[in-house]
């Protein structure tokens, strides 16, 4: 017997149903939750890092950190977030970042040891504070939560017109949504959160150009092992710097445009 749906029209049904918005790339958005609920999160997230992680005491690393994160964040939209910006350092030897909504920004020490002055620093904040002026964690959530309502659809379905070996179906199911829409939806958030970060360092008075170093230093880091780009949720380091090489035009124009130049040690 032939399926009357779909799990791909169910979604689609779904999103048809729900807010769109606008990234600041241009890019279409479905986003389900408030400002106000994702700040929320953000906070309670951070918190809980805060007690898990220890905090590093060192005064100067995190005058460093502070100096380079207060120069990018200086650039965020009022909309975005208008109040001041918490920033802590992590004694750990993970080589990230992260920024979360409602003004909250985490670096670990052991990117501190990959990117080599304030420029490539600005760089990896830059595209942590990117995302979440793109709201990528609203439309992440969003999304998984479209998928999990589309896939409960899809096994009432299966379920409804009694198909055989539902069980490997669903299964495959899964899998075809983490390939073919999850794992791209996490490299287009990357690649916009580069391009977004590109703009807002070269604001701030960083030197776009050295984008382009931090990413070949963290191939090196990787000792060349990145997984292969079809099953990743981020772009290959080469398609990094290939993309971050086509904005540099306009970033260039912008850096040389500004004023500002941080002198952060």
């Amino acid at each position: 017997m032939k399926l009357k749906f779909t799990l791909s029209a169910v979604v689609a049904a779904t999103i048809a149903l729900t807010s769109c918005a606008t990234s600041p790339t241009g890019r279409n958005q479905v986003l389900l939750f408030s400002d106000a609920q994702l700040t929320e999160m953000g906070a309670q997230a951070f918190s809980g890092m805060k007690e898990e992680l220890t905090v590093s005491t060192k005064q100067v690393q995190n005058s460093y950190v502070k100096c380079i994160a207060n120069a990018i964040t200086a650039q965020v939209p009022s909309s975005v977030f208008d109040g001041q910006w918490e920033v802590v350092v992590f004694d750990d030897e993970q080589v990230n970042a992260f920024a979360l909504p409602g003004g909250k920004i985490g670096v670990y020490t052991g990117l501190l040891k990959v990117a080599e002055n304030q420029h490539q620093l600005a760089a990896v904040i830059g595209h942590e504070v990117g995302h979440v002026i793109a709201e990528h964690g609203n439309e992440r959530m969003s999304q998984s939560t479209l998928i999990n309502m589309g896939t409960q659809a899809a096994g009432q379905v299966l379920a409804a017109n009694e198909v055989p070996q539902s069980g490997p179906i669903m299964a495959a199911i899964g899998l075809g949504m983490q390939v073919g829409v999850q794992l791209p939806f996490s490299r287009t958030h990357e690649s916009e959160a580069d391009e977004i970060g590109l703009q807002l360092m070269a604001k701030s008075g960083f030197d776009p150009r050295q984008s382009v170093n931090l990413w070949q230093n963290m191939e090196a880091a990787s000792g060349g092992n990145s997984p292969m780009e079809f099953l990743s949720t981020h772009p290959a380091p080469q398609t990094r710097i290939n993309d971050l090489r086509a904005n540099m035009s306009p970033a260039l124009a912008d850096y040389q445009a500004t004023t500002n130049r941080p002198n952060c040690k």
